[in-house]
């Protein structure tokens, strides 16, 4: 877990809560059902707000919410979006429902652009998202929106490898049916899953529409597992909840959305022998006891709990102008506590001891140690935007300007040396900083449809941004208790264009996108003392062809990302399992994406997508650790690795799916392969992930009940069925000794072998 520690607040809700809800949903779906909304005195036919001007290309997937949750059994988001292009997914849990990660195109998820209804998601600091603390949020998700590349213009940071723009519920409406549903009448869902390693989820939402112009929904989940790693026990819950009014030229909503999470850490990782000897095996809070027994700290949790509000209004000046305005605000709070073992009184700030060693060299004392790393963080800003959409041509202006303020600090609650001979304040702070960070930005882009006819269109496409990033960091390191004070100024410009051609079935199109980013705060508080802290830039290519005839498509992207200081992965981790990067002055990303299916029956559907590429570094060089054959610590040198392939970059990730659909019965068969990755950018075969392939089957069936009946969907899901047995991530750490030879200490996180979940979902 980088930077979200979390918190320390009572016992999460049990499950008997889900009576009372469940019961509450019931009685308000049956006050207020309504048999369609009326607006102005008839039924919508839709009302729908166009999110943002797009670029007319197809390297980007469109998930609707419906599919998405199809196969949702608690995993978080990435797991349910593992079989997009170039998209690999991993967990510390094993099971994908504790802390979670992923990559797009090598990239890592630090540097995806992600937004949900428009507003950023990353953490303003780390730069990422943790999905642990929302738990479940696909269950409100009306669709997911992958792009990869840079793509267009969004609010936030740039996006590096690609981006994912989720909307909820609350912010669409139609009237169409869609997989049985009726999403214009009021409805009540609830749903329950379980499966191996105890894991459960349930939920319950209701979505009700009310007189007036009005509609509202609320959903409750609660998602627990121990996790496929011992220990790696996660107790989640999260919630969502939305009204709105709307009419033919107003749509005004209240969105709030959040979660609780309590996780032990899984983060550690394991060798390849202990790997193979126990792929359960979790060192979390390891240690060894009085009588000389190993033990493990029972506390040694994650608590983190976060609150999302966001205010919408949209306004249709004229039928061709609309306006968009949100008011936004996260706050987020909680710790981490964490057994430290053999450490020395110096690393907390605390006053050393010594002892001799049998060479006669004076050495600091070591013992253990119980710290709590706590955060407390506030973002809050505006976001406007004026569209304008005609036949020839769209254009789209936005502003956004974003404020956070993150405290840091930590806590030694326990020393094992009672004879430690100084004392120790309650609760004894040893590192406290302060993290603010102001963040503006605005845009103008616009599509002109140069030829706009029936069987053909051409398009080209224009999108120029400014970002202003203000970022200070004022207060004592955590990693080496050293003042840390960063106070950068950074302005950003980055323009992209790109011309689409479509001709009946056949499209074309090519893009070229200019994108900065700055580096996060941990590139700032654990970079190596010779390593750059440089903001990146990209210039990103992209030159694709589609074919969508009738019954079946083909398409190919190709895609050359041209880096300058880009932060690529390390293979080396942080204490609190974040990823370390540094810069490097020149790399690139290039590969094909390629993707068909076939839906020529319909009861049967195949799909198929692979992405095959080239990521290098030119000409690395890295500083090296040099020890004595005592493992003493001598010096640091710089070394040269020539050209290498960048760490975490398989060179093929395919995935393939055969889905069936025979009266009410849906089977879904998922594989996807990832070839072979580097744990570091030594290119060294000691220090790799190995190919692995996982399949997974996902059953349906809609019980063919009478009409006035609610409908009851029963569902299985079968993961990783073929019991692969893989780790998905890992870490290398690698030194030097005098007389030239090299040590490598590759570390793994496996991942659960055949596991079953299944369940119900109950709609009325």
């Amino acid at each position: 877990m980088p930077l979200h520690y979390s918190c320390q607040q009572d016992t999460i809700m049990k499950r008997h809560f889900f009576v009372p809800v469940i019961t509450l949903c019931g009685i308000i779906s049956q006050l207020t059902a309504q048999d369609t909304l009326t607006i102005i005195g008839r039924e919508i036919e839709e009302v729908k707000v166009i999110s943002r001007v797009e670029q007319p290309t197809d390297n980007h997937t469109f998930i609707d919410g419906r599919e998405l949750n199809e196969q949702n059994n608690g995993q978080n988001l990435p797991y349910l979006l593992s079989m997009t292009p170039s998209l690999i997914v991993t967990s510390d849990d094993g099971l994908g429902i504790g802390y979670t990660y992923f990559r797009i195109r090598g990239t890592d998820h630090t540097r995806i652009n992600m937004t949900v209804n428009d507003v950023p998601l990353n953490d303003a600091e780390s730069q990422t998202v943790f999905w642990v603390n929302m738990t479940d949020l696909s269950s409100s998700l009306s669709n997911v929106n992958v792009q990869r590349g840079v793509g267009t213009s969004t609010n936030g940071f740039a996006a590096f490898g690609g981006s994912i723009n989720m909307e909820t519920s609350s912010n669409f409406f139609k009237t169409e049916k869609k997989h049985g549903g009726i999403l214009n009448k009021s409805s009540v869902e609830i749903g329950f899953n379980g499966g191996m390693y105890k894991t459960f989820r349930e939920y319950a939402k209701a979505d009700v529409v009310l007189g007036n112009n009005w509609r509202a929904q609320a959903r409750f989940s609660k998602v627990n597992s121990d996790g496929y790693l011992e220990r790696a026990k996660s107790d989640l819950l999260s919630y969502h909840g939305s009204i709105g009014y709307y009419t033919q030229k107003t749509k005004a909503s209240l969105t709030v959305f959040g979660g609780k999470e309590k996780t032990y850490m899984a983060w550690d990782g394991v060798t390849k022998d202990q790997m193979k000897e126990n792929p359960r095996y979790n060192p979390a809070g390891e240690y060894t006891d009085d009588n000389g027994n190993t033990a493990y700290y029972s506390n040694q949790n994650d608590n983190y709990q976060q609150q999302h509000v966001q205010l919408h209004l949209s306004q249709r000046l004229i039928p061709n102008l609309l306006l968009d305005a949100t008011l936004h605000y996260t706050h987020g709070d909680g710790y981490y506590e964490q057994y430290k073992a053999d450490k020395k009184y110096s690393t907390f700030g605390l006053t050393p001891t010594y002892y001799t060693d049998d060479k006669g060299k004076q050495k600091e004392n070591k013992t253990d140690f119980v710290r709590e790393k706590h955060l407390d963080n506030h973002f809050y800003g505006g976001i406007v935007s004026l569209k304008y959409i005609s036949e020839p041509a769209d254009a789209q202006f936005g502003f956004a300007a974003n404020n956070y303020t993150g405290h840091h600090w930590g806590n030694i609650t326990y020393i094992r040396d009672s004879l430690y001979p100084h004392p120790l304040p309650y609760d004894y702070e040893y590192y406290r900083s302060r993290g603010d960070k102001l963040d503006i930005n605005m845009y103008l882009k616009a599509n002109w449809r140069v030829i706009n006819k029936v069987q053909e269109k051409l398009t080209i496409y224009g999108d120029l941004q400014y970002r202003y990033v203000h970022y200070t960091i004022n207060g004592i390191n955590d990693e080496d208790l050293k003042p840390i004070p960063v106070d950068e100024t950074f302005h950003f410009f980055n323009p992209k264009a790109g011309i689409t051609y479509q001709n009946k079935d056949h499209q074309t199109y090519f893009n070229f996108a200019i994108a900065n980013r700055e580096p996060s705060r941990k590139n700032y508080t654990e970079a190596g003392p010779n390593d750059l802290q440089c903001p990146e830039r990209l210039y990103d290519y992209e030159l694709g062809y589609n074919y969508r005839g009738k019954g079946w498509h083909a398409g190919v992207n190709l895609y050359f990302m041209d880096y300058k200081n880009q932060l690529v992965l390390t293979g080396k981790y942080s204490d609190t399992g974040a990823y370390l990067t540094k810069n490097v002055d020149k790399s690139y990303r290039m590969g094909a994406e390629l993707s068909a299916g076939v839906s020529m029956l319909n009861w049967f559907e195949w799909n198929v997508c692979a992405t095959i590429s080239r990521n290098k570094i030119l000409n690395y060089r890295d500083w090296v650790e040099i020890y004595d054959e005592n493992w003493e610590y001598i010096r640091q040198d710089e070394t040269e690795f020539g050209d290498v392939t960048i760490a975490f970059s398989p060179t093929l990730v395919m995935s393939n799916s055969f889905k069936f659909t025979v009266a009410g019965f849906t089977a879904d068969l998922q594989t996807q392969v990832v070839t072979k990755q580097y744990l570091d950018n030594t290119m060294s075969e000691e220090a790799t992930l190995p190919t692995y392939t996982v399949t997974n089957l996902n059953l349906q069936y809609l019980l063919p009940l009478p009409e006035r009946c609610p409908n009851i969907t029963l569902r299985c899901q079968l993961n990783n069925m073929f019991d692969s047995h893989y780790a998905s991530n890992g870490g290398n750490w690698m030194c030097r000794f005098e007389d030239g030879s090299t040590y490598y200490s590759p570390w793994y996180y496996a991942q659960a072998g055949i596991n079953v979940h299944a369940g119900f979902v109950v709609r009325f």
